[in-house]
């Protein structure tokens, strides 16, 4: 087995266990702001993980291309997504105190 394929294999075991270990957390939670942490925390290392195995296997093409762009954006745009979620819930529990 070459190296980047012993690279790329650990990177997505790493990966999807962190993703696993969101969604379990997403899923024991007892509250929705509680929730919320976890889905948040779903986005950021195990995505980078999931990233860097596509980046070492299809290097700089327009595959490697299109992940880094997904990463990015999600990365990016979800704390936004997040807060206007958590805004949300708070208005219709009551607690907005704004």
């Amino acid at each position: 087995m070459a190296v980047t394929s012993i690279a790329v294999d650990v990177l997505l075991i790493v990966g999807v266990v962190l993703e696993a270990a969101c969604v379990a957390g997403v899923l024991i939670m007892p509250t929705t702001f509680d929730r919320l942490h976890y889905v948040g925390a779903a986005t950021t290392v195990p995505a980078f993980c999931i990233l860097a195995a596509v980046l070492c296997r299809e290097h700089l093409s327009s595959g490697g291309i299109e992940a880094i762009a997904a990463v990015g954006l999600v990365f990016f745009l979800f704390p936004m997504l997040l807060t206007a979620t958590a805004r949300a819930i708070s208005r219709v529990e009551g607690r907005d105190e704004t």
